[in-house]
């Protein structure tokens, strides 16, 4: 007999069936042969602190977090990275050994990974990069970029104030365009990234000109249901290298992962085959 106690990590949202996150960890769990579980766990908003209370106790070493408690989870945390803080949410948690919680963001992270992934050529400091949307993901791409050395951020989103708050909390080198002057920050843009749900299935479409945007620039869109949408195909059509979004889900669940189970992963083929249900 042995009183260690196995692994567990999960993910917490409301609702929570449809994450991919299970299949995502699953996969890694098997790949090296770690005794672990990876636990989906529907949270309703007004159980998220009881339920973060105990599960440390459970054995849990960490989790993910997900709508809607990506904000709150940064009042119930311990400690919060600078990052994390910034951007006003938290994807992250671990759970310490004495008890305390640590949380943080990694979704820059995964933005920034894919793109170096799938887009070798490309580099942060080789120009200005438009992104289109200023919610929450615009939040977490606008840091992970400004940390990366982008020299210049333009941001064009549909209703104004919410991308002039941004530039407000992220500085200068943010540059606001109107939504009906969205195609003119395309020009010269050597990376376009759509921060929004537009093009999601079930949601409408991006509808800005794409006649200034240079064929040498890279076009990603951090939707991935569908994997290819049609702000990527428009953009691939006028010459750009594209890049979707499901390297951004695979790659911020890398760090997480690496601290709750003590194997830094992988993103290979065979994750994306494995989450695309292939």
């Amino acid at each position: 007999m042995t009183d260690r106690r196995i692994p567990l990590a999960g993910v917490l949202g409301h609702p929570i069936a449809h994450s991919k996150s299970p299949v995502l960890h699953g996969y890694w769990l098997r790949k090296y042969g770690i005794e672990g579980y990876y636990i989906p766990i529907d949270v309703p908003p007004d159980e998220l602190a009881d339920v973060l209370k105990m599960l440390p106790r459970m054995g849990f070493k960490g989790v993910n977090v997900t709508i809607p408690h990506k904000e709150r989870v940064l009042e119930l945390a311990d400690h919060v990275t600078d990052r994390a803080a910034l951007i006003g949410a938290a994807n992250t948690l671990i759970f310490r050994d004495d008890g305390k919680i640590h949380g943080d963001n990694t979704d820059g992270y995964g933005f920034i990974e894919n793109l170096r992934q799938s887009a070798p050529g490309w580099s942060a400091r080789s120009g200005p990069a438009t992104l289109i949307g200023a919610g929450g993901a615009a939040r977490a791409v606008l840091s992970a970029l400004l940390d990366a050395g982008t020299p210049e951020i333009r941001l064009t989103n549909r209703t104004r104030p919410r991308a002039d708050q941004l530039q407000r909390e992220f500085g200068r080198r943010v540059v606001v365009y109107d939504w009906v002057q969205a195609g003119d920050a395309m020009d010269g843009a050597t990376l376009v990234a759509n921060t929004t749900a537009l093009g999601m299935s079930g949601q409408g479409q991006i509808r800005i000109p794409l006649d200034g945007l240079s064929p040498q620039a890279v076009v990603t869109d951090i939707v991935y249901t569908p994997l290819d949408t049609k702000f990527l195909m428009d953009a691939r059509a006028h010459g750009c290298t594209t890049v979707d979004g499901l390297g951004m889900l695979l790659f911020q669940a890398a760090p997480g992962f690496e601290r709750w189970f003590g194997q830094r992963p992988v993103v290979d083929d065979g994750l994306r085959r494995a989450v695309l249900g292939e």
